[in-house]
């Protein structure tokens, strides 16, 4: 029969303490904590540090001299303000036309009565209604005539005279329209421009 070998049990070593190594990482990190409190400290601004640029204003004390006050005094209450009053354009009147010289009124409207007696002569040829056309013209011109600036010296016979042509000629269409002969009107009318040539010299 084989021989076993003896087993015995022998204490085994204690591990060796890493106390080294443990303070070694305690020292690493005591020593990051310190660099990153320098850093803080050193770069981050201040709160109550004053800015570069600002400088310190001077407060008023009480011991400067009494500064004169710039704002106006306010207006006692029973004096009346002077308040710009608004100042009104004045009126312009139109200018007055010129009168004309007695050869330049003529020249003006000579045309309508040279026109006055020829239409009227057209009329007194016509039958009714076909007088109507012609009669147009005639006041037509009659409103021109009034409407023209007669010189100074027949000014009040000049417009009597128009006046009284237009008459005519609302007689005339009248006449006309109510289907009486309009002869009558018509050498009314013939009279009125007679009267308005001789006043121009025509």
């Amino acid at each position: 029969m084989t021989e076993q070998p003896d087993v015995r049990w022998a204490p085994m070593e204690p591990a060796p303490r890493n106390r080294r190594r443990l303070w070694l990482v305690i020292g690493l990190v005591v020593a990051a904590l310190l660099i990153v409190c320098i850093l803080l400290v050193v770069f981050l601004p201040r709160s109550d540090a004053p800015d570069a640029g600002s400088t310190p204003s001077p407060s008023p004390s009480s011991s400067d001299g009494a500064q004169p006050d710039s704002s106006p005094s306010p207006l006692p209450s029973g004096a009346p303000s002077a308040s710009p009053e608004p100042s009104t354009p004045a009126a312009e009147n139109p200018p007055v036309p010129e009168a004309p010289s007695i050869e330049a009124f003529r020249t003006q409207v000579s045309g309508w009565l040279t026109d006055a007696p020829r239409g009227l002569d057209i009329v007194a040829g016509s039958s009714g209604q076909d007088a109507l056309p012609v009669l147009d013209t005639l006041q037509e011109d009659a409103q021109r005539l009034s409407d023209a600036q007669p010189p100074t010296a027949i000014d009040p016979q000049w417009r009597d005279a128009v006046a009284e042509y237009a008459q005519r000629l609302a007689d005339l269409r009248s006449a006309i329209t109510g289907g009486s002969a309009p002869a009558g009107s018509v050498d009314a009318a013939r009279g009125s421009v007679q009267e308005m040539r001789a006043l121009v010299g025509i």
